[in-house]
Order: structure tokens, then C-alpha cells, then sequence
């Protein structure tokens, strides 16, 4: 049975000027509504240990289709038109959900319970040192890595479809026990999607604990905008409103300082495309062998506010994507490891809004700490059209 949710309540301050009633007027002023978008449901499949898996279809009247699954709350495909009309997926994945389960890459992934890096794995908090499994080892030195071994990607989501002014969606709601790779407290979360008719894909989370906890649940959706995914993204072209970026150590952790871009080639202040200097001989773009770093929005720290993180068109197709968010920071990565299994290197683009990475060890950064009585809230906005 479907949910109409309260806005006010459930979506969290900042969100509502997201979403507006979408109408229009005729030429002798009367006002017409349009219907909110469709949502389909079907069955995905069938996990490798018995479990079934659901897919939700949202689609507007703008030929917008967003496909979420189950499984991992991942964003499966995402159908966008380009400037003349004609839709196609833009996310690099899967066809089947066999595929996904052997997403290493975390193609379209809700990541968690912290996403990016942690250093060594370990962190100490209120007293208690707490290890997690290192399962990356970026220059050779092992870090935890998009919330273990078998984090929110990887898991089971109930999936509930729900509605709003102008917006359909799925709500998807997961328990993370304590001590689930290595994490305490038993984590509540429901990570909402949202289509709407002003061509949005609103991705949305609020988690709750019963225990204080590191939280910094991330989306990793990997885009290419000319839905042509055996072409490079280089040339698209990248707005990035940072001033500051997070140098990191060779085994790309954030040193703790905060670097200003201009003078660089992590500048993108005014529009560039991504590989104009991607290869430059500079020290944070060897480290990640491209980009994949985290740059500092410094409006958005501390703000309930959305600002526009980033802006991307590619100029051949004409789609172009705009990135809003209330997080302190956003990763840049330019999928400088994919191996060819199915994506080639840099066939793909993320920009992942979220906390600072390794913020469990270093207080100079922004709260990474839920506690019981506290709500976690994220919100990233992914705004489509053409030119």
C-alpha cells in the first residue's frame, strides 16, 4: 500500500524548496496541474542466499525513468533525454541482478555505514578503540573502504513506494545491527528516492541509533552523460564550486589540511573539461591516478540549506546535470581503476556528496559522531536538462 509522506516532517528542513507543486497556466490564465510521476514494481530476482529482490520503475511525463532496486538501494539506471528528445541510460551498471551482486566497483551503490576512507581501519570513540576490516589498500597501505566487506550495497532493503507534491518515490529501510562490520550501535535507515516532474532525482537519507556511531552514508552512482559508455568522460565539462580540496597521504587519506585549488588543476571554478588537466604532473592527481579527492563546500558545512555542488554537460548530447546537496564536501572521482570488467578506465564520473573522509580520526573536521536522541540527514539533488 502506498505512504503519502508529511514533508515537514519527514523530509528534513531545506528539502521543501525542492520540491513544488507542478503547475502551469494556459494563455487565458487558468491553471493546470500535471499528474506526479509513475512508479512501476517488479521483481529483480533472487539472491545468491534465497532472498527476493524488487525493482522499482519511477517515471515523469518528461521521459525521465529512475530504476531502484532492493538490493544495495541502488540507483540500477537512469534514463535522461538529451537535446533532442531522445532518452537512454547515463549510469554506468548491470543488466541483471547477478550482475549486481558482483558490483565491486559499487556502480549506482547507497554506501554505509561510512562511506570512503577510514585510516587502518580503526577508530576510538567516547573511550573505546574500535576495528574494522581493511579491505582497500590504495599505495599499498590498507584503510577501510565504503563501510567493509559487506556493507549497505551489498544487503536487503524493504522497499515501500511513497508520494509527494510533485514527486513519486521508494522508501527503503534497512536495520544495521550492532557490531555489523564492526560498528557499534543498531543503525536504523530509510533512504528515499525521489523523481519529479522538474526532471530531479532526489536521493535522500535519515538514520537514527540506539548507540553513538560514525554515519556518512554516501551514493555512488557512476554518470556518462552520452549514455555511450565505451566512450571516456573527458570531455565533459565540469563546474565544481570548491575553493579548498583535501590533500591526502599516498594511501589516500585525507592529511587533515585543507588546500586551496586555485593556481591548480583541481580548479574548477569556471567550467573545464575533466581531461584538459587530469594527467597534469601534480601530487593529488598521481596518488589517485586521475581525480578522487574530496573538495570543501564551504557553504554547505553546517547548513540546512541546498547548495549547488557542481554542474556537468557533456556538449555532444547536450544533457547536463546539476549536483545539490547540504554535505560539508563532495568526492570527485573519475573511476581511474575500472579495468575493463565491463567499464574502461574513466567511462565513468562520480561526484559523491558527503562528510570528509577519515572524519571518525580527525577533529578538525565536521561531526561524524550520531548519538541516540539525533537524526542523521542527507540529501543530494541530481538536476537534469539540455542545452
Amino acid at each position: 500500500m502506498k505512504s503519502t509522506l508529511i514533508f515537514g516532517l519527514v523530509l528534513g528542513v531545506g528539502i521543501s524548496s525542492v520540491f513544488l507543486l507542478n503547475s502551469c497556466r494556459t494563455d487565458d490564465g487558468e491553471e493546470l496541474t500535471v499528474a506526479p510521476p509513475t512508479l512501476e514494481t517488479s521483481i529483480f530476482g533472487t539472491t545468491k542466499d534465497g532472498q527476493e529482490v524488487r525493482l522499482f520503475t519511477l517515471k515523469n511525463s518528461n521521459g525521465y525513468q529512475a530504476q531502484v532496486s532492493e538490493y544495495g538501494a541502488i540507483l540500477t539506471a537512469m534514463h535522461v533525454p538529451d537535446r533532442e528528445g531522445n532518452a537512454a541510460d547515463v549510469t554506468l551498471g548491470y543488466d541483471d541482478l547477478v550482475g549486481w551482486e558482483g558490483n565491486s566497483a559499487y556502480f549506482g551503490a547507497t554506501i554505509g555505514r561510512v562511506g570512503n576512507r577510514i585510516a587502518d581501519g580503526q577508530f576510538s570513540l567516547d573511550g573505546k578503540d574500535y576495528q574494522l576490516a581493511k579491505n582497500n589498500s590504495p599505495g599499498g597501505i590498507p584503510c577501510h573502504l565504503h563501510g567493509g566487506e559487506k556493507g549497505f550495497d551489498k544487503v536487503v532493503w524493504k522497499g515501500e513506494p511513497v508520494e509527494g507534491p510533485d514527486a513519486t518515490g521508494v522508501a527503503l529501510t534497512y536495520l544495521s545491527k550492532d557490531g555489523e562490520e564492526g560498528y557499534p550501535g543498531n543503525l536504523k535507515v530509510t533512504v528515499t528516492y525521489w523523481l519529479t516532474n522538474r526532471n530531479e532525482l532526489i536521493w535522500q537519507v535519515r538514520a537514527t541509533t540506539d548507540a553513538p556511531t560514525p554515519v556518512n552514508v554516501v551514493h555512488h552512482t557512476y554518470w556518462n552523460l552520452t549514455a555511450d559508455f565505451e566512450k571516456p568522460i573527458l570531455d565533459h565539462v565540469l563546474q565544481l564550486k570548491a575553493d579548498q580540496y583535501l590533500p591526502t597521504t599516498p594511501g589516500m587519506i585525507p592529511t587533515s589540511k585543507l588546500a586551496e585549488v586555485a593556481g591548480t588543476p583541481m580548479d574548477f571554478n569556471e567550467p573545464t573539461a575533466i581531461g584538459e588537466r587530469i594527467d597534469s604532473d601534480f601530487e593529488a592527481l598521481k596518488l589517485g591516478e586521475g581525480y578522487d579527492h574530496c573538495w570543501v563546500l564551504g557553504e554547505a558545512s553546517g547548513s540546512d540549506d541546498l547548495v549547488t555542488a557542481a554542474i556537468v554537460t557533456d556538449p555532444v548530447s547536450g544533457r547536463r546535470m546539476e549536483v545539490l546537496t547540504d554535505q560539508p564536501g563532495v568526492q570527485f572521482y573519475t573511476a581511474n581503476f575500472l579495468d575493463g570488467n565491463p567499464f574502461a578506465r574513466r567511462t565513468g564520473f562520480c561526484l559523491e556528496t558527503q562528510n570528509f573522509p577519515d572524519a571518525p580520526n580527525q577533529p578538525g573536521f565536521p561531526n561524524s559522531i550520531l548519538r541516540p536522541g539525533e537524526t542523521y540527514e542527507h540529501t543530494l539533488v541530481h538536476r537534469f536538462s539540455t542545452e
